[in-house]
C-alpha cells in the first residue's frame, strides 16, 4: 500500500491566498447587495429579544416583528432628521470660514514672501492654483456626497424589508443551518449561533451606552466653551468615535473649524484638549468597562480590520468591521485547525519574556 502522500505547504499556502482574494473580491463587487444584508441581520439580532418579549405577553407574531420594525425606523429616522435639520444651519458659518481662510491664506503669502524672499505675486498666483484645484475637488466631492446620500437612503428603504424577512423567517434559517451539520455536530453549532446572538446584543448596546455617554461629555464641554452647534457637534463626534481609533482623529476636526470660524485661535487649542481628554477618558475607562468586555479584539487587529472593512465596504465596512471580526473569532475558537487564528485576533497577551521556540543547543567543536 502506497503513503498517503501530504499536500505541499507552497500549494496550501497558494490556494488559501486565491481563496481569500476571491473572497474579499466578492464582497467587494457585490458590496451594494451584501452590505444590507449583513446590517438587516445585525439589526434583527437586536431587535428579536423585543420580538420575544411581545409574543410572550401573547401579540401575534407578524404584528410583534411589525412593532419591532417600526422602532427601528423612528428611532433610526428622528436620528437622520435631527443632523439634517441641524446641518441645514451650517451656511453662515461656512460663508465666516472662507472669509477666515481667505484672511489666513493672505496672512501666510505675505509671511511666506518676507521669509523666503519670494515674489508676492508668485505665491498669490500658487494660492489661486491651489484655490482651483480645491474648487475641483469641492464639486467631486459633492458628486460623492450625492452618491453617498442615495446610497443611505437606499439602505434606509431596504434594511427594514430584510430584518422583516430575517425575523419572520428566523426558523427557517436556524433549520437550514441545522441541516447543513452533521447531528453530531449540532452542538457546537448551536453554541457558535447563541455565542453570535449574545456577543452581537451585547456589543451594540454597550456600542450605543458608549455614544451616548461620549456625546454627553462632548455637549457638556463644548456649551461651556460657547461653540455653535454644541449639541450637533457632539452628536457627530459620538457617531464617528463608533469606528474604531480613526473617528475619535476625523470627529475632532468640525468642531475645531466651528472655533476657528466663531471665536478666537486660543478657542481651537481648548476644543482640541477638550477632545484629548473625552477620548482619553473614552479609551481608559469607558471602553474597556462597556465595550472591551463584550468583544476581545487586540488594537492591532481592530486598526488592520477597519482598514479592510473601509477599503471593502466603504464607512458602512468600518462600522461593521469589529463585530464581524468578532464572529469570526467565536467561530474560530470552536474549530480546532483555527484555534490559533482567533488566538491571534483576541487580547491574550502571553507572558512577557516567556519563551516560545528555544534555541538548539549548542554544540562545542574541539
Amino acid at each position: 500500500m502506497e503513503p498517503v502522500r501530504k499536500t505541499p505547504f507552497v500549494i496550501i499556502a497558494a490556494q488559501v491566498v486565491v481563496g481569500l482574494f476571491v473572497f474579499f473580491y466578492i464582497l467587494y463587487i457585490g458590496r451594494d447587495i451584501i452590505l444590507p444584508v449583513v446590517y438587516a441581520a445585525v439589526f434583527a439580532v437586536l431587535l428579536n429579544p423585543l420580538v420575544n418579549r411581545l409574543t410572550h405577553h401573547r401579540v401575534n407574531r407578524v404584528l410583534a416583528i411589525f412593532i419591532a420594525v417600526i422602532v427601528l425606523l423612528l428611532l433610526i429616522g428622528g436620528l437622520i432628521y435631527f443632523v439634517v435639520n441641524q446641518s441645514m444651519r451650517f451656511g453662515d458659518t461656512l460663508v465666516a470660514l472662507q472669509q477666515k481662510i481667505n484672511i489666513l491664506l493672505k496672512d501666510v503669502s505675505a509671511w511666506a514672501s518676507r521669509t523666503f524672499d519670494i515674489s508676492k505675486g508668485k505665491v498669490d498666483s500658487w494660492i489661486v492654483d491651489t484655490e482651483n484645484k480645491q474648487l475641483n475637488e469641492s464639486a467631486a466631492l459633492l458628486g460623492q456626497t450625492l452618491v453617498t446620500v442615495t446610497n443611505i437612503l437606499k439602505l434606509f428603504l431596504l434594511i427594514p424589508v430584510y430584518v422583516f424577512m430575517f425575523l419572520f423567517y428566523k426558523p427557517l434559517l436556524l433549520d437550514f443551518i441545522s441541516r447543513l451539520f452533521r447531528r453530531e455536530s449540532h452542538e457546537t453549532v448551536s453554541e457558535v449561533l447563541f455565542e453570535t446572538k449574545t456577543l452581537i446584543q451585547s456589543y451594540l448596546v454597550g456600542l450605543l451606552l458608549e455614544a451616548a455617554i461620549v456625546a454627553t461629555l462632548n455637549t457638556a464641554g463644548l456649551l461651556l466653551l460657547g461653540i455653535d452647534y454644541a449639541i450637533l457637534l457632539a452628536i457627530i463626534g459620538a457617531l464617528l468615535n463608533i469606528i474604531p481609533f480613526i473617528g475619535g482623529i476625523i470627529a475632532v476636526a468640525l468642531p475645531v473649524l466651528i472655533a476657528y470660524t466663531s471665536k478666537s485661535p486660543v478657542y481651537v487649542v481648548w476644543v482640541l484638549i477638550l477632545y484629548a481628554v473625552v477620548q482619553f477618558v473614552d479609551n481608559h475607562y469607558i471602553v474597556p468597562r462597556i465595550v472591551a468586555s463584550k468583544v476581545r479584539i487586540n488594537a492591532l487587529m481592530s486598526i488592520i480590520v477597519v482598514f479592510i472593512g473601509g477599503a471593502i465596504w466603504g464607512v458602512g465596512g468600518m462600522f461593521l468591521s469589529i463585530p464581524l471580526t468578532a464572529i469570526i473569532k467565536v467561530i474560530f475558537d470552536r474549530i480546532t485547525p483555527l484555534k490559533p487564528w482567533g488566538f491571534l485576533l483576541g487580547d491574550t497577551m502571553p507572558p512577557i519574556g516567556k519563551t516560545i521556540f528555544k534555541a538548539p543547543p549548542r554544540v562545542d567543536k574541539k
